[in-house]
């Protein structure tokens, strides 16, 4: 069902008052489609809608809740009526759930839980943020390396109600040691009184509970991993995170160096929820900062007005010089942040990357150049042309090699590399294409 009609029908449920009928008139909607259209409605009604389904069903669409949904609620449903809720929700979305809680709403919310699910819910949530513990499960299946097939199939059957996956189980010693994993579909195949310990993989990928989560992130998706065990300093099994985790991360990851390029850095909530005061708070200090940097281009237009008073025609094309300029270094700028974060180049890359640049930039620079001789000519004669077209040829140059090395001066010295892109490199770049230009016209035109 597509979203709008889903959202209409559930409407509809709410103006007839027919929403216990709601769960048999959807029957096939999927959770994840159900919170989205819930998102619609005001948070009274939402609840209403929520809780007109199945107990289980309840929690599985609330962990599909935005996280400024799920907040909302937690804040202005009583806890009686939302314990039941999160009792039945994963342990990694109730530690998420709890994390964005302020102190007095926790210690609200802990009392409803039982005393297993809140030292679960503590040890969880007790990781640093952005840390694989932060984002891991303990609804994980274990095995023992002395059961056979027979018997380890049907652990995995009395526990599979309770766990996050068990297509692949983990093999841990009597000290919860992580010593192996072994897939549901080996188990399947191999013969009933084979042990696990000879059919189990005993060099296992594992991560560390402090390894940062965009690397936790990266190994499953270099592995294909369905899921993978994190472990302590002991080695002992924790957790595991799960490949729709992964997914999360990446895009969170992704999302956030979106909004940095655009120097508007990490955004607590959707900018659909983001209130007027957290966008302005986001968005004014880079603005400030690059307007007092822009001062250096009106400086520089000011030192050079004697050039551009006998040469009027000059002011023509300083727009689309300058722009040329930040293009260039906006582009090889992005490239850069990306292979950086992904890991595709290193620091040590810098000098090899540095001569491919001048080659391509030079060969931009050519290109770009002879698209706008004609018009030099055509707008202030020969002389004009010479130096619109030696211009563009330094600045794409000269903005792409900006681009190109902030990342990696930035990297460096341990900052952000997605920081350099999109207004910083390009203000840069345009208080060098001022000076080139009007240099070159000083120098070319004898003045």
């Amino acid at each position: 069902m597509e979203l709008p009609v889903l959202i209409d029908t559930l409407r509809t449920a709410l103006e007839r008052d027919t929403v216990h009928l709601v769960r048999d008139q959807l029957e096939d909607v999927h959770p994840a489609d159900y919170a989205a259209a819930l998102t619609e409605f005001s948070i009274q009604d939402l609840w209403i809608l929520l809780t007109a389904l199945p107990r289980a069903e309840q929690a599985e669409v609330f962990g599909y809740l935005p996280a400024e949904e799920q907040v909302r609620l937690a804040i202005r449903v009583s806890r009686r009526k939302l314990s039941p809720i999160i009792r039945q929700m994963s342990s990694d979305e109730r530690a998420d759930l709890f994390n964005r809680l302020t102190e007095e709403q926790r210690d609200t919310l802990l009392p409803a839980l039982a005393q297993a699910e809140r030292e679960d819910l503590l040890r969880l949530t007790a990781h640093e943020e952005g840390t694989a513990g932060a984002i891991m499960t303990s609804d994980y299946a274990i095995l023992q390396p002395e059961l056979t097939v027979r018997e380890a199939i049907e652990v995995l059957r009395r526990e599979a109600p309770d766990k996050e996956t068990i297509y692949s189980a983990y093999v841990v010693d009597k000290a919860r040691k992580l010593i192996g994993v072994v897939s549901l579909r080996d188990l399947i195949l191999a013969p009933v009184s084979m042990q696990v310990d000879d059919l189990m993989n005993h060099d296992p990928i594992a991560a560390s509970v402090e390894m940062p989560q965009e690397e936790v992130a990266a190994l499953i998706a270099k592995y294909d991993l369905l899921a993978l065990p994190i472990v302590n300093e002991q080695q002992q099994m924790v957790g595991i995170v799960t490949y729709d985790d992964a997914m999360d991360v990446a895009q969170e990851e992704a999302t956030e160096d979106f909004h940095k390029t655009a120097t508007i850095g990490k955004l607590e909530s959707s900018v659909k929820h983001a209130g007027i005061g957290l966008l302005y708070r986001k968005r004014v200090f880079w603005l400030v900062v690059l307007v007092f940097g822009n001062i250096f281009s009106g400086a520089g237009i000011a030192y050079f007005e004697d050039t551009i008073s006998s040469y009027l025609a000059l002011l023509f094309f300083l727009p689309l010089l300058i722009a040329s300029s930040g293009n260039a270094g906006a582009q090889s700028g992005t490239l850069m942040v990306r292979a950086l974060a992904t890991g595709d180049i290193k620091l040590r890359d810098w000098g090899y990357l540095l001569g491919k640049e001048c080659l391509v930039a030079g060969l931009l620079g050519l290109t770009m150049s002879a698209a706008v001789v004609g018009l030099g000519f055509w707008r202030g004669g020969a002389d004009i042309a010479v130096v619109v077209a030696s211009t563009m040829m330094l600045v794409v140059l000269v903005g792409s090699l900006i681009g190109m090395s902030l990342p990696f001066l930035l990297s460096r010295f341990k900052l952000d590399p997605a920081t350099a892109s999109g207004p910083l490199i390009t203000s840069i770049a345009d208080v060098a294409g001022v000076v080139l230009y009007f240099s070159i016209a000083t120098w070319y035109l004898g003045l």
